[in-house]
């Protein structure tokens, strides 16, 4: 038997083109000799597809393309695979996350989803029902079990396909990227084929939807734990498995088995496909950004890059009278080293009329956070002209650590589309900056060689929003401030463990009360490439008004008098890096 696996990028709602694919794919898999194509979970609708799916005309849409599609496949139309697709599936009132095996010109069989996740990025019993244990489907006297996703991360339901008479289990996936994740897919799998002694072979999408990254990497398990097959990560393939049936058990003939990069590098490339897939899905023509000599605009410029092509990405320098020659200089060397365009814009002219009008409100008071902003808020507007004239899409440039502790300004260098670096911290930004500078990721667009000058990664990072300022002077240094940051935020680490690191007392409670007072800022903020366990959006859900406070020793510490509260916008409120 011949089963070709279709790691394929879909588009949330474009059952059209989502259709068009599986015809594609199917029609490669038949040129291929294949009996049977899989597609990845829910690929029909696209995943996550979250309250579409409640539409009842969307719904409908799907449903009658499913069957549609099944006509098209029929004996009728000429020769080619059976396929296995993941599909929303509206039955008797209640709406389930299914696969459907269409086979002679008909919809043969289907299967539900039973263990919905509810937890981190996933919200699966907001939308579906969960299904009923299910038995194996039996094709072309095969009894292939269909776990979905999620039915393989515990043993009830592959223990139940087993113990129903399946031969073979295929897990159609929408499993997004993290750091970790690939290991721990892996090991999930390895622990079914281990319980059930089936070979097993999990088919996961690949491509950016919103804030998730998908990977890919869908890979092969034969029964005895070998690997038989691991396609590539980050990009579509179709893959053609042979299976042979051997003293009672089917056997995957070895096959190619990609290599799947880790760390830094999978990381950047999560940013890259996920920026690119934001972007092209969504219609934009290009980017524009603000490049103002810093780490974190630079990796952002060369991100896009990557993503893109030179061609489709507009930087433009906005200095005030606090940019140094440095930073005019860098920028400009960053931006040669792409091959992007460049301009540069002065703020001074717009700063100084706002500060004018401003000067009899705000007389009698010492210049502060407020002047500062100004600027900030300057660029913002600037980037959003230029987007809203030319149609390119503002990427914002914060990182994970500024967006933690409000180290960043509303209306500001916070406006933008989409933020590829959102899930990074500082440390993350200079160590993929610094990987990007000896690599160019598997598909990416941009040049060779040292793309992020030299000097932007070892100068002090700064706002340039006054004199001689840097970012120590409001924030730890980055390598502690990330350390409590990843405690706080990833861990949920108790206060007091926090100082046992070897932190101090009053910095780690700076850092958690900066934390909680950035929410607001958190909430207006561009959504972003998640790739790290807990990303602020889907996964940290904290309330904006909250008045619970953590004391070292573990306890409640109680809310502080209204009048010892600190005021809202009191946290630095500059730009960042100052783009």
């Amino acid at each position: 038997m011949r089963i070709a696996l279709a790691q394929l990028n879909a588009t949330v709602g474009d059952l059209d083109g989502n259709a068009a694919k599986i015809v594609v794919a199917r029609r490669e898999a038949h040129r291929l000799g294949a009996d049977l194509v899989v597609f990845p979970e829910l690929f029909l609708a696209g995943y996550p597809p979250e309250d579409l799916v409640l539409k009842p005309a969307f719904q409908r849409a799907a449903r009658a393309k499913i069957e549609a599609l099944a006509i098209e496949f029929g004996p009728a139309f000429g020769p080619g695979p059976a396929v296995l697709v993941g599909t929303i599936w509206p039955e008797g009132g209640k709406l389930y996350n299914a696969v459907v095996l269409l086979d002679g010109g008909r919809v043969e069989a289907v299967r539900t989803k039973v263990d919905l996740p509810n937890y981190g990025v996933f919200d699966e019993k907001r939308v579906f029902e969960a299904g009923p244990l299910p038995g194996p489907i039996l094709f072309r006297g095969v009894k292939i079990g269909v776990p979905i996703c999620e039915d393989i991360w515990k043993d009830e339901v592959t223990e139940c396909l087993e113990e129903c008479g399946a031969e073979i289990l295929i897990v159609p996936n929408g499993s997004p990227f993290d750091w970790k994740k690939s290991n721990v897919r892996f090991c999930i799998a390895v622990e079914r084929v281990i319980e059930t002694g089936l070979p097993l072979a999990y088919v996961n999408q690949v491509g950016g939807q919103d804030e998730l990254v998908f990977d890919g990497a869908s890979f092969v398990l034969n029964a005895d734990r070998t690997l038989a097959h691991h396609l590539p990560a980050w990009r579509e393939a179709i893959v053609l498995t042979e299976w042979t049936k051997a003293n009672g058990r089917w056997v995957c003939t070895q096959g190619a088995r990609e290599i799947t990069e880790e760390g830094d590098a999978a990381a950047y490339s999560a940013c890259v496909l996920g920026l690119r897939d934001y972007v092209r899905k969504n219609g934009f023509p290009g980017v524009v950004l603000g490049l103002s000599g810093g780490i974190d605009s630079a990796l952002v410029a060369a991100i896009a890059v990557d993503a893109l092509g030179p061609d489709k990405v507009h930087a433009i320098m906005l200095p005030s009278k606090f940019t140094s020659d440095e930073s005019l200089m860098d920028a400009a060397a960053c931006a040669k080293a792409l091959g992007i365009r460049y301009d540069k814009l002065s703020i001074e002219p717009a700063v100084a009329g706002l500060t004018w009008g401003l000067k009899d409100l705000f007389s009698g008071t010492e210049p502060g956070v407020a002047e500062e902003n100004i600027q900030s808020r300057v660029r913002g507007t600037v980037l959003m002209a230029v987007s809203n004239k030319f149609g390119g899409m503002v990427v914002t440039t914060g990182n994970k650590s500024e967006m933690s502790v409000g180290y960043a300004t509303l209306y500001g260098d916070m406006n933008g589309g989409f933020n590829p670096i959102k899930d990074l911290y500082k440390m993350e930004v200079y160590r993929l900056s610094e990987w990007r500078n000896g690599h160019v990721p598997a598909g990416g667009l941009g040049p060779s060689g040292v793309v992020i000058p030299e000097r932007i990664l070892t100068k002090a990072p700064t706002a340039e929003l006054r004199a001689n300022q840097t970012d120590q002077d409001s924030l730890p240094p980055y390598a502690v401030l990330d350390d409590i940051l990843a405690c706080l935020v990833e861990g949920e680490m108790p206060l007091g463990e926090i100082v046992a690191r070897g932190h101090p007392a009053e910095t780690v409670l700076k850092v958690d009360r900066l934390l909680r007072l950035a929410e607001y800022k958190r909430r207006q903020a561009a959504p972003g490439v998640k790739i790290s366990a807990r990303g602020f959006g889907r996964d940290r859900r904290y309330p904006i008004t909250n008045k619970f406070r953590e004391s070292i020793d573990g306890g409640a510490a109680g809310a502080a008098p209204p009048a010892a509260a600190p005021r809202v916008g009191t946290p630095r409120a500059d730009g960042g890096d100052g783009a």
